[in-house]
């Protein structure tokens, strides 16, 4: 045994290069206890320092391994791998007592035996980074081993659940959520309070669900605005494809085509960057979309000052959790993950009625395998919305942005007889329904919009009843008459209306009790 395990070392430092060269990163010493380099825009680094139970022979065996997947796979691949073997180490180490040599069929046995049912995807995921070890003809798995890896049927991970069950926390957004994700930011980019930066980078999950390494890839030069027949201006951004077979990142861009109102924004966002960027690139075009405060060290000379696509999710992920958006599923702050913006493209696009080829290309996926959850999620149930349910999910929602108050007299514009907002609709004697504290026409249809809207002062004797009866006899009406999306479309608004009626009652209930 100890004969076999010396030339395993040995072999290992006979074949371990001094200089491992990444498809898409930066040279690296393989031979180092920590591997740290750039691999495109993504940080790889490696302390097999902690894997104190594998003996220094299989160490040198798995960085073999490693190597091979540093260079011929994503940097992802290769961490996912690296931390699954050092579980699987770290078990075997923990079974036997002691220091480990090698990896055989009975470890991989127990490792079986000791997982859930819903952690044997685990396993799978190590077994082809064990095969690839074998395959290469490095010492440290054992034939038995394989030949359990070869005859045993392994569950792979559980796709798609967060989508089929909606969850609330992983899953898609609702309706509801995104608008109001979407009211939340634009209210905050009117107000000041959001960088521009900020504001494309956020509508870009919205619009698009892209990976964040895809946008940190961004260039300016990837924002064209060209012109259409009609003489208007027809915008487009190429996101850069990601995992895709044998290829480096950039190799293959696909147009999107974004709205003109959004695309005009994103278009002159892209020539202020380009503007910071021409004494310092020779082509400013190929500055990156969305720059690094500091260019990283050891990144590639083509992708300099571009973010970490980890840099980049954790900034959006930040930008979103600051607008503090409320769940009316949960009655809490929404949980923000860039993949939950990605299922609610997904979903939305089946709820459209588009098949799973339209939605693996909206995705950009290259088949439709991982795709047919989406579809399988729809139809969704069609919520009742009544009087009732609102009033009841009202709090939860805290759709209501404004403020209640009594009279003219407590309003911020209240000797301004404009600011006033009436609608005979609801109240033939003309009552308003509150006052609009912004200067200026906002150009959204009052008085509906006004409810979510946090420049609007609802009066508590207003007819804010009326205007929720009107809103739920309109959706039931568009339920039958016309698109269930239609008919949604201002369910968010619904909401804002109940809470309004909810505290309003609240208020007067009060004042008959003498409070």
């Amino acid at each position: 045994m100890s004969t076999h395990l010396g030339f395993a070392s040995n072999q290992s430092r006979r074949c371990l290069p001094s200089v491992a060269k990444p498809r898409n990163g930066s040279p690296f010493d393989p031979t180092a206890t920590r591997w740290t380099f750039h691999d495109g825009i993504a940080t790889v680094s490696l302390n097999f320092g902690s894997l104190e139970w594998a003996s220094p022979a299989l160490i040198e065996s798995m960085k073999m391994v490693l190597v091979w997947y540093a260079e011929h796979a994503s940097a992802g691949q290769l961490k996912s791998h690296f931390y699954k073997l050092r579980r699987l180490v770290d078990f075997i180490a923990e079974q036997r007592g002691g220091e480990v040599h090698e990896i055989s069929g009975t470890d991989l046995i127990n490792y079986r035996s000791s997982l859930r049912p819903s952690e044997e995807c685990l396993l799978g995921a190590v077994a082809s980074c064990l095969k690839k070890w074998h395959a290469l003809q490095i010492p440290g798995v054992t034939e038995d081993a394989l030949r359990f890896l070869t005859q045993v049927r392994l569950k792979g991970a559980q796709k798609g659940k967060a989508v089929l069950t909606m969850d609330p926390e992983s899953g898609p957004f609702s309706d509801i959520e995104i608008q109001a994700i979407q009211d939340a930011l634009n209210g905050s980019y009117a107000a000041g309070s959001l960088d521009l930066g900020d504001y494309v980078l956020a509508w870009l999950f919205i619009l698009l669900g892209q990976r964040p390494q895809q946008f940190a890839l961004l260039k300016i030069c990837d924002v064209i605005a060209s012109q259409r027949v009609d003489g208007s201006l027809e915008y487009i951004v190429r996101v850069p494809r990601i995992k895709q077979h044998n290829q480096t990142h950039r190799d293959e861009l696909k147009e999107r085509l974004l709205t003109p109102s959004f695309g005009r924004v994103l278009y002159e966002y892209a020539r202020t960057i380009e503007q910071r960027f021409e004494a310092v690139l020779a082509d400013p075009k190929q500055a990156p979309l969305f720059p690094a405060e500091r260019k990283p060290v050891d990144q590639p000379f083509e992708l300099a000052y571009h973010m970490t696509s980890y840099s980049l999710g954790r900034r959006f992920t930040q930008v979103v959790k600051a607008l503090k958006v409320w769940s009316e599923r949960t009655g809490t702050e929404l949980h923000i993950t860039p993949t939950r913006f990605r299922y609610s493209l997904g979903t939305r696009a089946a709820k459209e009625g588009h098949g799973e080829l339209i939605i693996a290309e909206l995705l950009d996926h290259s088949d439709t395998q991982n795709v047919g959850v989406y579809v399988k999620a729809t139809p969704e149930i069609v919520e009742r919305i009544d009087r009732a349910v609102a009033l009841r999910m009202a709090p939860l929602a805290r759709a209501f942005a404004g403020t209640i108050i009594s009279d003219d007299s407590e309003a911020i514009r209240g000797d301004d007889p404009i600011s006033r907002i009436i609608d005979p609709r609801f109240d033939d004697k003309l009552k308003p329904m509150g006052n609009c504290g912004r200067n200026g026409s906002c150009g959204f249809m009052a008085p509906i919009s006004c409810y979510t809207c946090n420049s609007f002062q609802a009066w508590v004797e207003g007819p804010h009843e009326a205007v929720l009866a009107y809103l739920i006899a309109e959706r039931a009406r568009l339920m039958t008459e016309a698109d269930v999306r239609i008919a949604k479309i201002n369910d968010r608004t619904i909401l804002a209306v109940a809470e309004v009626v909810r505290r309003v009652r609240k208020v007067r209930k009060e004042a008959a009790d003498g409070c």
